[in-house]
Formats: C-alpha cells, sequence, structure tokens
C-alpha cells in the first residue's frame, strides 16, 4: 500500500539556537570512519504541539539554499527518525523548510561562534579534537565548530552483527579556544574484551596542519 511521505511528517516552528554538522561515525576497535550526512537545526519552539529543544535534521543542499544561523524563525515538516540510536536528531527527512525571520542583529564575539556555517567539506579538511560532553552542553552547543556524532561501534569484525552505540562530542573550531575542554581519552570495547584507548596525539595528528587560531 503506498502512503504519502506528508503523513508521516509532523509541523514544528521555533528559533534556531545553533547550526552544527551532521556526522556519525564508525568505529572498529582502532579503526574508524565518518559519514558526513547534512546539518543539524537545534530548536527551541513547538514540535506537535508541544514547546520544548528538539533539533531537525536537513540535508547540505537545504542549508546552502537558506543559510540558517542562530536565532533565525523557522518552520518545517519532519519524518520522527526511525532509530535514536542513529542520529541526534529528533526528526529528518525535512521539507518545507521556511525561514519566517531572519535575525537582524550582529553575532556576539566568539567563542562560541555563530554566523554563516562552513561547508562539510571544510570540517573534513579541518579535522577535530575530542570535546568534554560537559563543555559541549554548557558551552558549545551553539556553535558551528561543534559536533555531537552518533557512534556505532563494531566490537567484532569477524562478526560484524555484534555492536554498540553511544554518542561523542568534538571540536572543528580554533585551538586557541578559550572554552574548550579535552575531556577523558575515549575507549573503545573489543573482541574477548579488549579495549582500545584513543590517545591525545590522534586528535594532535588530525588538527596538525592547523595554527593555533585557525
Amino acid at each position: 500500500m503506498f502512503i504519502k511521505t506528508d503523513e508521516l511528517k509532523v509541523n514544528w516552528k521555533g528559533t534556531v539556537k545553533g547550526v552544527q554538522p551532521r556526522i556519525r561515525l564508525m568505529r572498529s576497535y582502532d579503526q574508524r570512519s565518518h559519514t558526513y550526512l547534512g546539518y543539524v537545526l537545534i530548536i527551541d519552539g513547538v514540535l506537535e504541539g508541544e514547546h520544548r529543544e528538539f533539533i531537525v535534521a536537513i540535508g547540505k543542499a537545504a542549508q546552502v539554499r537558506h543559510g540558517f544561523q542562530s536565532e533565525d524563525q523557522v518552520e518545517g515538516m519532519s519524518e520522527p527518525v526511525p532509530d535514536e540510536r542513529m542520529e541526534i536528531a529528533n526528526v529528518y527527512k525535512t521539507s518545507k523548510l521556511q525561514i519566517l525571520e531572519r535575525y537582524p542583529g550582529k553575532a556576539a564575539d566568539p567563542p562560541p561562534w555563530h554566523g554563516a556555517v562552513p561547508w562539510l567539506e571544510i570540517y573534513r579538511r579541518r579535522g577535530h579534537r575530542r570535546l568534554a560532553a560537559r563543555t559541549y552542553d554548557l558551552k558549545c552547543i551553539s556553535c558551528i565548530w561543534a559536533c555531537r556524532m552518533p557512534v556505532e561501534m563494531i566490537i567484532d569484525h569477524w562478526n560484524p552483527s555484534q555492536k554498540r552505540y553511544r554518542f561523542e562530542t568534538f571540536c572543528y573550531g580554533p585551538k586557541s579556544c578559550s572554552f574548550y575542554s579535552s575531556g577523558p581519552t575515549r575507549k573503545v570495547p573489543g573482541r574477548r574484551r579488549m579495549t582500545w584507548e584513543e590517545e591525545d596525539w590522534i586528535d594532535e595528528e588530525s588538527t596538525a596542519h592547523r595554527s593555533l587560531d585557525e
């Protein structure tokens, strides 16, 4: 039976509190790979008639077309995500996006960084450092350089069905940021109860091509 897509969607409206990249991380012991999916809008508004903070996933083309920034007033329609382990967003497959009112003010001096959001290719090129989850929640949730990623971990590469899930936070911003806090190193479980630790040198190597203020 054919079901109209719009019948699965819910209406939402609100104020953009942050625009960040939508990136999924796959881990397999000491290996990792990223999937760059688009962007997320962190919204303070109304979702299905309930006032709350929620996260909307949008595609790259939608961000390029509309240029969403913090404090814009927006609305749209989206579907609830089918697997909350694989998304930081509450809703995705977004359509009928509109900017109801563009924020007329000027972004405050950083940090955090607001304004125009970089292309996904720029995030990939810059590389990231781990970011303490508490710092992300308290200081970085509106910053264009911060990112909270859903993480899928393959525990045994001989048996890929053995998986675990979690969320990790990262910073793509200037290494001189006064808000930055790395938090503890991250440990990845493996087969036969082995554990691999992602040490500081990996972050240093990932961002070695950037200067302190870049």
